[in-house]
């Protein structure tokens, strides 16, 4: 892949990268060096890019491991200097903020990394056997592991519910 495909690839995939920074990173700044970290891998890894495979796959995977390694290493961090700031994380982009909205991004901000990516994957309306395909695993373990993931959102969420309703 040339330089100037590989900078056209990026500029439409460009929500996507920033959408996987903003699932990961609580702060703007934590984003922009994320969103870096992504372009600096995609460049790495222009020429392993297979034309046979969509684009957005491809982007997908190295964009979710760049931003769980770097959210690993920023955590490993902050537990040293300190407390975690509890900022809400967002897997889509949202332009407007309900109660509803807020709950779910909350909610989905406490899970654990691969379960955040692949709610975000599943989100972003990708198939189960792409999203199998970003992450590594099986398609089936997509189904189930979406459906426990549902589950406990909906348990966040009423737990949420039931809480402000008590404030």
């Amino acid at each position: 892949m040339s330089p100037s495909e590989l900078v056209e690839l990026i500029q439409r995939n460009a929500g996507l990268i920033h959408k996987v920074a903003r699932a990961y990173c609580p702060s703007p700044t934590d984003r922009e060096d994320v969103v870096q970290d992504i372009v600096v891998q995609l460049w790495r890894c222009r020429d392993r890019y297979d034309p046979a495979f969509r684009e957005s796959t491809w982007i997908y995977r190295i964009a979710i491991n760049v931003a769980i390694s770097f959210h690993r290493r920023e955590r490993r961090h902050q537990q040293l200097r300190a407390p975690i700031d509890c900022e809400l994380l967002a897997a889509t982009a949202v332009t407007e903020s309900t109660p509803a909205v807020e709950q779910l991004l909350a909610s989905i901000a406490d899970l654990a990394e691969l379960d955040k990516a692949l709610v975000l994957l599943w989100l972003d309306g990708n198939e189960h056997a792409v999203i199998a395909d970003v992450l590594g695993i099986s398609v089936s373990n997509v189904g189930t592991k979406l459906m426990r993931i549902k589950e406990r959102l909906r348990a966040s969420m009423a737990a949420r519910a039931r809480h402000e309703d008590t404030k």
